[in-house]
């Protein structure tokens, strides 16, 4: 079946550019749309109370009917965990490997939706055929098994997303990049290519598996006692080595944390991790060993596999908790942002009294490549224009600089933001327009809406607190029932304020009885009154601005 002319061609970024996390780019192919990934980012400082944020998919939503499947790249978080949030709005096919597929399963179960939306296994050999585009994929090497990259056919030349990558020689489980079938790519013709900016910064190549694998096993032979181990859930590979060097080193493997256990059951029946009989066991039979004889594995959601880490060093885990004898071994990297919590946690499991092994030995590298790794991809590629794509705007520009360096122009190189829309037209290339774009926060329960204001009050809230104004009148005799009674919460200690807050409630009574002499009871022009009066004055008084809240009730 021949592919329709195209005739034109959109590039657009809902979510992965300027931040870590959140991927999601859209390839427009005269009217089909395909959509690249479905991440979630997990919460910056200060969106606070903040669970996940996904992208903005009014575009999507809005086009419903163009939407042709959604393609993903691997099984991360950042790739596929928006998946059931998307799925409320779009009844459109999934397509992605074994693996992948079996973690967007779990995802569904978790979130309790049951799995009615069509899901199609691809393999990198498959070839899928669209009226406007032929659909390939190239194996890449990652920190989890069955990733790909994905190439759409077109007659004006290849559009092709490289997803997480790197060029591992010595890579977990012979799980190598396929550089021949991405030349392959390349000789054939890339318009243009979409490609991993996570380590653009970094020189050089981001390092062996199989340096990482020795490094862990020596750890934990040198180890007197027990071996505590924090990693990603999803780093399969690291899970692997980690066992491997456990069962070398005759220990028994404790899995502490539900999201763990489940992760590795479903990777051991699936067969991506592979475990001696009996070499699990529970965290119950624990003291039938010795410390010697043990090594516990542990992670965490929400982007920190330290956080039960934590917990043990605090002796606050009711199952394992991190004593002087042991030995933590932190098989993992902050995301970015979240480097404080990695450095607090290092600092309790030190004064708990443990020996922590983390940067100084290679216990872990990065799952995405470095420079010299981007200009191979680069240069097998061999595109015509280029964007960078999931990673910081600093990231994008460092990527950008590589895609200079090996010989791409300057003008067809572009950095792009969230709703950016990238146009090809024959032979000409276009920046036209913006779509709908940006975060939507999740909340408990909430989708889309925790906004901006929310965030605002709960950054006040957390700064200086709240007082609360609580007043009753009697509207028709022009006086007050009760009050004014003020409370205050994380603003003031009230009993070490007396003072204060007997002037404040001073104001707010001064305030409504020249409101009702002048026979002008209008309850927003009152509140706003009272705001105005105890802000000037409260300020005044501790330089603090908590936020107001007057509460007038009639009777």
């Amino acid at each position: 079946m021949n592919i329709e002319k195209t005739e034109s061609i959109k590039l657009i970024a809902l979510g992965g550019v300027g931040e870590i996390g959140k991927n999601m780019f859209v390839v427009e192919i005269n009217k089909d749309i395909f959509v690249v990934d479905a991440g979630l980012m997990y919460p910056e400082r200060g969106m606070l109370g903040i669970d996940v944020v996904i992208p903005d998919i009014t575009y999507l939503k809005e086009n419903i009917n163009r939407v042709k499947g959604i393609f993903l790249t691997h099984g991360h978080d950042e790739n596929i965990g928006g998946i059931s949030y998307l799925l409320h709005h779009l009844n459109i096919p999934i397509y992605g490997t074994k693996l992948t597929l079996a973690l967007v399963s779990e995802k569904l179960r978790e979130h309790g939706m049951k799995q009615t939306v069509m899901v199609k296994e691809v393999y990198p050999s498959s070839v899928l055929t669209f009226d406007s585009t032929t659909i390939t994929f190239f194996r890449t090497n990652h920190s989890i098994p069955d990733s790909v990259g994905i190439a759409f056919q077109t007659t004006m030349g290849a559009i092709v997303h490289t997803g997480d990558f790197k060029f591992d020689q010595t890579p977990v489980g012979n799980q190598f990049s396929d550089i021949a079938k991405m030349s392959e790519i390349g000789q054939k013709g890339v318009l243009c290519l979409m490609s991993d900016s996570i380590n653009a910064e970094k020189q050089g190549y981001s390092g062996s598996e199989a340096i990482v694998g020795e490094e862990i096993a020596d750890v934990i032979y040198n180890a007197p006692g027990r071996v505590i181990i924090a990693v990603f859930a999803s780093n399969f590979n690291r899970i692997q080595q980690i066992i491997d060097a456990a069962a070398k080193n005759s220990r028994k493997l404790v899995i502490v944390g539900k999201n763990m256990k489940n992760t590795i059951n479903l990777a051991i029946k699936l067969g991506y991790i592979s475990v001696e009989e009996d070499f699990l066991i529970s965290v119950n039979d624990m003291d039938k060993y010795s410390p010697h004889e043990i090594a516990v594995l542990t992670t965490s959601n929400k982007g920190n596999p330290l956080a039960v880490l934590a917990k043990m060093a605090k002796q606050a885990n009711k199952h394992v908790n991190v004593n002087e004898d042991d030995t933590v071994l932190i098989a993992a990297t902050p995301i970015p942002g979240h480097e404080l919590a990695f450095s607090k946690t290092i600092d309790l499991i030190c004064r708990a009294g443990a020996n922590v092994v983390f940067e100084e030995r290679a216990v872990h590298v990065s799952g995405h490549g470095n420079q010299e790794e981007l200009k191979l991809m680069l240069n097998i590629m061999k595109p015509k224009y280029f964007i960078p794509v999931q990673g910081e705007f600093k990231m994008q520009k460092a990527h950008a600089k590589l895609a200079a360096e090996v010989g791409i122009a300057n003008d067809h190189i572009f950095l792009v933001d969230k709703g950016d829309v990238i146009e090809f037209k024959e032979k000409e290339v276009s920046t036209s327009g913006k779509v709908p774009a940006g975060n939507i926060l999740i909340d408990g329960l909430g989708i889309g809406d925790v906004g901006n204001i929310v965030l605002r009050d709960r950054r006040l809230l957390s700064q200086d607190g709240i007082l609360i104004v609580v007043v009753t009148l009697d509207k028709r005799k022009k006086q007050i029932l009760s009050g004014p009674e003020i409370i205050s919460r994380g603003f003031v200690y009230v009993r070490e304020s007396e003072g204060l807050i007997v002037k404040a409630t001073d104001i707010v009574k001064n305030i409504i009885e020249r409101s009702m002499e002048e026979h002008v009871i209008e309850w927003s022009s009152l509140k706003l009154n009272i705001r105005e009066a105890l802000n000037q004055y409260l300020f005044e008084q501790t330089k603090r601005k908590p936020m107001i809240l007057p509460i007038i009730m009639e009777q």
